[in-house]
């Protein structure tokens, strides 16, 4: 429809007495309006540039040098001991300036030549500042003199008001763990995994892979970590996610669900109308670089924010691409297998809530049919890789379907006004988040773009939740977005008496546009087969979701332990009283202390947790013999994860190990049998970031991820408020060994056995 408004813009006729031309004067007006914000945009861009690259100086400080440096010139002091002068005499002035031009020039160049040199120097030394990490290991209320003096340095050197990528280049590199080391964390921590003999056995491939093929391969590492910014990042983005041939729906694409209690509005198009219009303003602070970079004492990397919106997945034969366009005016509408374009501009701003209210009414009301081979399109995002890759080729190259596919790659983002209702519901509480969590983590499988970086879904009951690829950026980025989102709906925007978006739409607004299709019969039974493969993996997905309320990390912090670490214990339980053994546990935890750093794995399963697990489950162990084990396990743990933390985990540097060898072409039956490891215990807690919502009704469910293993558990927890962690848990139906609501009552158990160890009074900290 905008296409065709401007493109009546120009209008003429040839007559006798010449050519009439007709000008529409509003769609002039419209392209006027378009041209304005581009150019703005580019403008603030390029200024937002200048800004990040002299951070954490800024333009006023060049003035400072400027001014300082002519005064003391005025003053008959030369404070360039004789620079000045020579730059003066080197001028290629030919004499048309005078004297004293000439001296104010060459004071000129030498102040920005100084201001340039103060910051990199600048620069240069809020790098040494952030590369030091020994602050993570102080204990607890025991800060000493010399890191509260380097705290107070930090702030002093990060300035006063960064943009969202200001610390980008002040960030230190990630460093590459010596061989010898990771060597000796790797044994320390499958040992309590192997018997005596099979731990020889891995002694042995350590040891011959340390002396012949480790420094080798060590070498190009290196070289890789002096050459890239982050010797991990490209080729974890490239060989764990755009290399995988399955499916990515369940297998990688996880999950954000909407508040736990309450739904602000049961108007879905209302909803809608509110959460798209906070999208877009996070998208348009994250344009002009004003979130603030996330800070962990330091601040952290913001580099996965960059391809947040109006990104895609691209399929390939080999290995998919990620296309990332810097802007996007519309967004695309799935509804009841249609597919609307629905622009997001009007005289150059961005629509209102009640205006993207009243074009998501509009849809919803539309009672056309699907066409052909359109209701179940998307399916093939939810398929394996390489059919998808194929169709694209075959019969999305050209005419209608290549516009309409452009039209969804290039979206802003992926709508879904999805005709269910989900939620928690008091009549059922444990089936209600569990299909709330299914339908957001795979849907009908067809009823999603799993391609594009963020899929939206609002319910027929006003609940929302979001669907996200992970190939681009982590949990804690999505977070971020979700907890504005959340909170703008509610607290900002707000809604009437009546459960509409605040305020009167422009009725002149551009309707949403019917994408069209052309379809033909061997395109629709590439769709048919995808959704096959899609539907057995969903109908597999064993889910249970539940907030745990007895306590929280309130009365976790209490007992002076991290909460992250009773949480992972109490995992380890559970785990041993559900299988009757022990498995190599996966944990998260993040590297943005580095630039473009992203995860590092912590293996929760340690030789003092099985200790203490033992202990648990043997009747003769007094309480202070468990407690004294619980507190080694917990030690241990938050030891770990600070040390993954700091660039100092395993799996990341074996995995580039791995890598080099596969280039080298150099075979190591220990890398290979270190990377085939199964992680039957998979786990990740979510981060609140921004919100502190004191009102209990307030509060996120987090969100969940599908199973890594086949006959292994996912776990991702958030830790909301002092009293409450909500909990997601997956497995398959297919695995005899796995149950997600077994293991979830075996968790919930866990956590009251070991706060029992504490003998603590009350059982809450309200």
């Amino acid at each position: 429809m905008a296409e065709a408004h401007q493109a009546v813009a120009f209008q003429f006729t040839v007559t006798p007495d010449g050519i009439d031309l007709q000008l529409s004067h509003e769609a002039l007006k419209q392209v006027y309006l378009s041209g304005l914000r581009s150019w703005k945009k580019r403008f603030r861009r390029y200024k937002n540039g200048f800004l990040t690259g002299v951070y954490p100086a800024s333009p006023s400080s060049w003035l400072f040098v400027v001014v300082a440096v002519i005064a003391t010139m005025y003053a008959r002091v030369d404070p360039s001991l004789g620079m000045i002068e020579k730059i003066r005499c080197h001028l290629p002035t030919n004499g048309y300036l005078s004297n004293q031009s000439e001296s104010i020039l060459s004071g000129l160049l030498f102040s920005t030549g100084l201001w340039i040199a103060l910051v990199f120097t600048m620069r240069q030394t809020l790098k040494l500042l952030l590369s030091y990490h020994g602050w993570m290991f102080v204990p607890h209320g025991k800060t000493p003199t010399s890191v509260k003096l380097w705290m107070l340095i930090v702030k002093i050197f990060s300035g006063r008001k960064p943009l969202t990528y200001s610390f980008q280049t002040s960030l230190p590199r990630l460093p590459v763990p010596a061989v010898k080391d990771t060597m000796r964390k790797y044994l320390e921590s499958v040992r309590p995994l192997l018997d005596d003999k099979e731990f020889q056995r891995m002694q042995a491939l350590v040891k011959d892979f340390e002396l012949k093929v480790g420094p080798r391969l060590q070498w190009y590492l290196k070289l890789k970590s002096w050459w890239a910014t982050n010797y991990v990042s490209d080729w974890w983005e490239e060989y764990i996610y755009m290399r995988g041939r399955g499916p990515i729906m369940v297998n990688s694409n996880y999950y954000a669900m909407d508040y736990l209690y309450i739904v602000p509005t049961p108007i879905p198009a209302a909803r809608a109308g509110n959460t798209i219009h906070a999208m877009l303003l996070y998208r348009r602070k994250l344009d002009r670089e004003e979130i603030l970079p996330v800070m962990s004492s330091i601040p952290m990397c913001s580099s996965q924010y960059e391809r947040m919106f109006n990104s895609s997945r691209i399929p390939g034969l080999e290995t998919d691409t990620m296309q990332h366009l810097k802007d996007s005016k519309h967004v695309v509408v799935f509804h009841k297998g249609r597919y609307f374009k629905v622009w997001l501009y009007h005289s150059g701003r961005l629509l209102r809530p009640c205006e993207i209210q009243l074009q998501m009414q509009k849809i919803l009301d539309d009672q056309s049919l699907p066409q052909t081979g359109e209701e179940k399109l998307a399916a093939l995002t939810a398929g394996d890789r390489v059919p998808w890759a194929k169709a694209r080729q075959s019969y999305f190259s050209q005419g209608r379907n290549k516009l309409s596919l452009e039209a969804i790659e290039k979206a802003a983002f992926f709508v879904t006004l999805d005709d269910t209702e989900q939620g928690f519901r008091k009549e059922a509480p444990v089936s209600s988040l569990d299909d709330y969590a299914k339908s957001l983590l795979h849907g009908k499988c067809y009823d999603r773009w799993f391609d594009k970086s963020l899929s939206f879904i609002i319910f027929k009951n006003g609940k929302i939740g979001l669907n996200a690829e992970h190939s681009w950026a982590d949990a804690p980025i999505i977070g971020h977005l979700w907890e504005y989102v959340l909170a703008t709906d509610q607290f900002h925007l707000g809604y009437t008496d009546e459960g509409n978006c605040k305020g009167e739409p422009n009725p002149q607004i551009l309707p949403p546009q019917r994408l069209q299709w052309d379809i033909e019969e061997p395109c629709q039974e590439v769709i048919r087969q995808s959704l096959s493969v899609a539907q057995q993996l969903a109908d597999d997905v064993d889910f249970h979701s539940f907030p745990f309320d007895q306590f929280g990390k309130g009365l976790i912090k209490k007992c002076k332990i991290s909460p992250d670490a009773f949480v992972q214990m109490a995992l380890q339980l559970a785990h041993y009283r559900d299988k009757g053994k022990f498995c190599l546990t996966y944990e998260a935890s993040m590297t943005r202390l580095f630039r473009e750093g992203r995860t590092e794995t912590v293996r929760s399963c340690t030789s003092q947790s099985t200790q203490f697990v033992l202990a648990m489950v043997n009747p003769s162990q007094t309480n202070e013999e468990k407690l004294k084990l619980f507190r080694l396990a917990a030690d241990k743990h938050q030891s770990m994860y600070r040390h993954a933390m700091t660039g100092q985990g395993i799996d990341r540097h074996l995995f580039c190990l791995y890598v080099v060898s596969k280039y080298l072409g150099v075979d190591s039956p220990f890398l290979k049998e270190v990377l085939s490891e199964p992680w039957k215990l998979s786990t990740s807690q979510t981060p609140v970031q921004q919100m502190d919502l004191h009102d209990p009704k307030y509060v996120s469910s987090g969100g969940g991820f599908g199973p890594v293993a086949d006959d292994g558990y996912g776990v991702s927890y958030i830790m909301v408020g002092e009293n409450l962690i909500n909990m997601h848990i997956s497995s398959k139906f297919s695995s005899p060994e796995t149950d997600s609501h077994r293991f979830g009552n075996y968790f919930q158990q866990a956590m009251l056995d070991i706060l029992d160890l504490f003998n603590l009074d009350n059982r809450t900290s309200k």
